[in-house]
Formats: C-alpha cells, structure tokens, sequence
C-alpha cells in the first residue's frame, strides 16, 4: 500500500503540492488527474523518494519512503522523461536494474521484450520516443515491483501499444497485488484502467473517490418532453442539475445524485422518454472544475 499523508513540497518560495492525502491499496491502478503543471510529477518524484517532502511523509507498507533503501527495491518510476545512456541497449539496462532490483527477471524480460517487439541490442537512443517508453516499461515491469509509478505513460505511443500496455498493468496488477500509479492530463487514457482517481487542482486533490462511488454520485439522462420543460422545472423536482443541453425536443443533462433517484423524479414529470446514459470520466472532471478561476496576472 502506498500512504501520502499530509504531504507539502515546496521549491523556496513556491508550493507545488499542498497538504495532500491519499492511500493506493494493494491490488489497485489509481489514476492522478491534472493539468499539466498542475503537481503531479512532484509528488510522483515525492513519493519516489527524489523529493524529500517539507511537510507530511510517504509510506510504503506502512514505512517511510523517503532515503528507504529496502523499499526502493520493490518500486520502480516511469517518469515522463525517459533518459538513457548514450551507448546502451535494453540487454545492458538489464544487466544495471539487475544489480539494484533483486527480484529482476531476465525471462519476464526477454519475453516482454518479444511481446513489444523490441531489439533488445539495439541501441535505445536510436528508438523513438514511444519505443523508449516501451523499453522502460519493459524493464520496469521486470523488476517485480510492488509499487509502480507511471508519467503521462501513455505519450508517444500509437493506440496498438496504449493497449497492451493496459492490458499489462492489469494483469500484473491482479497476479501481483502491486499498488499502481498512472498519472495523465488526458482522461481519456485513464477511462477502463484504474479503479480510484485523484484529481489535483490548485496544489490541492480536489477529489479523492473510486469510480464505483462516482458513478453512484453522478448520472446523465436523455429525456424526451411532450410539452416544453425548462430547466428550472427538473430543478423544482428536487433534482441537482449540472449540465443542461437543449437540441429541439431532445433535453440532455448530467446531475449530482443517484441514477435510481433521478429517474423516479423526472418520471413524475411525465416524459415522453427517459433513458441513462454513461458519464465519462472528462465529465466529472469538467464537473469538478466548474467555477475554478485561473490567475493569469502573472503570464502578463
């Protein structure tokens, strides 16, 4: 299990990330949502132990991460830069992880690599961007961590691999119980792989839920009226409306509150049709956002 307790990291006078809280238990894929700047590679490179943190501590199975040399050997972090040296080739980052990792696998290795089709003695400088995120991964994953970090993963790379790529940290993730963290301003790419999210916003995690609970908060309906309904007249039914979308008769909005509920509501306003639609994580992302003021004053 990872633990971020209260954790602050400042750069002099800027704060990056601020008081923030969260757990990834075992055998979970936990999505960190932002935009870009918004914290998330600092407190990835917080909780791997790059950064110390100014405030708050990092667990892993209950032991502080920071300067943790036992636990940094069952972690592994794909950040958002991948460097290699300028000479070498998947067989000898292989043989480097293998002297810090002593869980690495040379045939999980070999085998991923084959799955990828990557020539592990190539050079990997010569790799494009996507196959360099490919060859990390593959090395990562070969280390046997139990903890996993994942920087805008998905960058480079065509949808074929995005989702092998899916498919592997799920099942690695279910054979192995590892506590998994993908961090994306792309929402899309999250949607189908993890089962929690966080969304920072402001230094701060605006929202710390699993998709269940989300899912159970929020719902979207298309709804057909004989007559003409406004708004307002689905608010005075006690229904908290988010979004309204008008196109002719066909109305179309997303609200706070059971999908049951909401149902059982519009109906006593006697539609004509009322159908459930699927809510998209971007959805309640824009939702939560809804209202947030951006402080331009200082790119001026």
């Amino acid at each position: 299990m990872i633990e971020v307790v209260n954790v602050t990291k400042k750069f002099g006078d800027f704060t990056a990330i601020q008081d923030l809280n969260f757990k990834v238990g075992n055998g979970s894929i936990y999505g960190l949502i932002g935009y870009n700047g918004a914290g998330k590679t600092t407190l990835l490179k917080t909780i791997t132990g790059v950064y110390k943190p100014d405030g708050g501590e990092v667990r892993l199975d209950g032991e502080n991460a920071f300067d943790n040399a036992k636990m940094k050997q069952h972690m592994f972090y794909v950040p958002d830069d991948i460097y290699f040296a300028p000479y070498a080739n998947m067989e000898k980052m292989a043989k480097f992880y293998n002297g810090f990792y002593p869980d690495f696998s040379f045939d999980t290795f070999r085998k991923l690599a084959e799955v990828f089709g990557l020539d592990t003695k190539a050079r990997i400088n010569g790799f494009s961007k996507g196959m360099q995120r490919q060859a990390e991964i593959v090395l990562g994953i070969s280390t046997k961590p139990d903890f996993i970090l994942f920087d805008e993963t998905f960058d480079g790379l065509d949808p074929a691999k995005r989702a092998l790529i899916k498919n592997l940290l799920n099942e690695y993730m279910s054979d192995t119980n590892a506590s998994v963290i993908v961090s994306s301003h792309d929402l899309h790419e999250l949607e189908g792989l993890c089962d929690h999210f966080g969304l920072i916003n402001g230094k701060k995690l605006v929202l710390d839920s699993s998709i269940k609970e989300l899912s159970e908060g929020r719902a979207k309906f298309r709804i057909v009226f004989k007559n003409d309904v406004s708004q307002d007249d689905i608010k005075n039914v006690g229904i908290d409306v988010k979004s309204f979308k008008r196109d002719g008769r066909i109305i179309v909005i997303t609200v706070k509150g059971s999908e049951k509920e909401t149902a059982e509501k519009l109906n006593s306003l006697s539609p004509i049709m009322v159908e459930p639609m699927p809510l998209s994580l971007e959805e309640v992302f824009l939702d939560e956002m809804e209202g947030t003021n951006y402080d331009f004053s200082k790119i001026f």
